[in-house]
């Protein structure tokens, strides 16, 4: 808070001004004490009007005192208040600070009607059911997720998590997994996410919506699916569903195939688990949506930022890790979909700029509405006029390429999508194109042709740069010794790089200019 010119200036979400004390109207005050304890705290300035001008109170004792006892007549719980008279300028103004509570919800109390606020950017509403629900767990500081219900665990099983945590992870299941990660009580009830992990899920809201729209806009759908199951089961339908409806090109250098995508698979998958894991499940009427156009892939789901603000307005390198949903984020974290640091928007950023047909302007964007989380991936193979033909895309990667034969069987990967509904000029996109070998110099290591293997190992680093080693080996079925060999000789031949550390770094395609 600042005075400037005998005017304050603060930050609306924060903040209220009032010119004086309403004492016949309580509720149009304490409403904003019940928000501001409710969400994240705040201010109310008395002997301030709305512009922010200072004109002072006539008696801020009497004020302070009233205002002090119909907080204890009104509000239940009590919210923990201050009350701090400011001097400025021969002008007496009142502070009534309200910390963040604990014991949420904070209600307003009046003749039987009990009402909770919440602060909404500048204004004090009333809470709706879903954010009741919210204010209720954290009130009993338990999330949605690690609520426990009334559901025998006994009477349901947990095949297909048990499945997939030994392809994860190549260690053995155990059943007392379940309680550890929180799916199962102590008593052997089923949590919340228990529920959502089981084989046979019937949580309503459990479901995505899958659309592929014909054009750039929701017009007419060449295809759409909407499923209902757990929330492995989700990520597998939704994953298969982008790959049948995206596409990938590729382009013929001398001694390797390097491939095109559309899009990043790794940092669409981390879009997803993020969908997945952060959405609020207290809305019983909202799912995760899918939805593929010509130019982009849109992922939407219920619930915005836990701290109330617009992720389009920060900065994502420093947004804090704030976890709606602990326990499902820590059962991901288990199958190795994701890293316990909450890296999940920069990593699809990071991800997406490590594709060779990257371009600046198509990374990844993320905003916030009142209710609703959006990720949209932009296609890397799209221009102003539609989608660009194999040999545009390739000259963009580098512009020495030269014409090599046709191969009018395997340029381009369709994934079952009708390419004509796409737009792709089967022409030119067939078309292989290579970089000039002079360019590579003329050592027989340089043009000698990469292994098998080796070229199985690149078509791994572009779908995912975040792949280690062991992976390498598990998805090619060879020893991570033999992956080894193979990554030596790409490093030596100039096409392979790996950046960071380990445990954290990207693999990198390198294509000489």
């Amino acid at each position: 808070m600042q005075i400037h010119n005998n005017t304050l200036i603060a930050e609306c979400s924060a903040y209220d001004f009032k010119e004086m004390l309403e004492r016949k109207k309580v509720k149009s005050w304490l409403k904003s004490v019940s928000a501001f304890a409710n969400t994240d705290g705040g201010s109310l300035f008395y002997g301030v009007n709305d512009d922010g001008v200072i004109v002072g109170l006539e008696n801020p004792q009497a004020d302070a005192d009233f205002i002090s006892e119909m907080i204890k007549a009104r509000l239940d719980p009590v919210p923990e208040v201050q009350l701090i008279p400011i001097e400025h300028e021969g002008h007496t103004l009142l502070e009534v600070k309200v910390k963040t509570g604990t014991l949420t919800p904070y209600y307003y109390y009046q003749d039987g009607t009990r009402t909770a606020y919440m602060r909404i950017g500048n204004e004090s509403v009333e809470c709706n059911s879903q954010q009741l629900l919210s204010l209720v767990l954290k009130g009993t500081h338990m999330t949605w997720d690690s609520f426990p219900t009334q559901v025998d665990a006994s009477k349901h099983s947990f095949i297909i998590l048990a499945n997939t945590f030994r392809e994860q992870t190549h260690q053995e299941w155990n059943d007392k997994y379940l309680e550890s990660f929180g799916l199962v009580t102590p008593d052997g009830k089923l949590t919340n996410a228990g529920l959502l992990f089981v084989d046979n899920c019937t949580v309503f809201q459990s479901r995505i919506f899958c659309t592929r729209w014909t054009g750039l806009y929701k017009d007419d759908a060449i295809g759409s699916v909407e499923h209902r199951a757990n929330l492995v089961l989700l990520l597998k339908y939704g994953m298969d569903f982008i790959k049948n409806y995206t596409m990938s090109g590729w382009v013929k250098m001398p001694n390797y195939r390097l491939n095109l995508p559309d899009y990043s698979d790794r940092a669409i998958f981390e879009g997803l688990v993020n969908h997945l894991i952060h959405r609020d499940y207290t809305v019983m009427g909202g799912e995760v949506h899918i939805d593929i156009y010509d130019d982009r892939v849109e992922l939407v789901s219920p619930g915005a930022m836990l701290d109330g603000t617009q992720i389009q307005d920060r900065d994502i390198y420093k947004v804090p890790s704030m976890r709606r949903n602990p326990v499902i984020a820590d059962m991901f974290t288990q199958l190795d979909y994701m890293e316990k640091r909450g890296s999940g928007l920069r990593k699809m950023r990071e991800l997406t700029e490590k594709l060779p047909n990257f371009l600046q302007g198509k990374e990844p964007q993320y905003q916030t509405e009142a209710t609703s989380f959006y990720t949209t991936f932009y296609n890397l193979n799209w221009g102003d006029n539609g989608r660009m033909p194999v040999e545009e895309v390739a000259n963009r990667v580098n512009s020495t390429l030269e014409k090599y034969p046709v191969n009018k069987e395997s340029s381009v990967e369709k994934f079952g999508v009708n390419t004509k509904e796409f737009g792709v000029n089967e022409e030119s996109s067939v078309e292989k194109f290579g970089v000039n070998a002079d360019k590579f110099g003329d050592t027989s290591e340089t043009q000698k042709k990469v292994s098998k293997t080796a070229q199985k190992i690149i078509d791994l680093v572009i779908s995912d740069p975040s792949i280690t080693a062991d992976n390498m080996a598990n998805k090619i079925g060879v020893t991570k010794r033999a992956i080894e060999k193979n990554i030596k000789s790409l490093r030596g031949m100039g096409i392979l790089v790996h950046e960071g550390s380990d445990k954290a770094g990207y693999w990198r395609i390198i294509v000489k200019p």
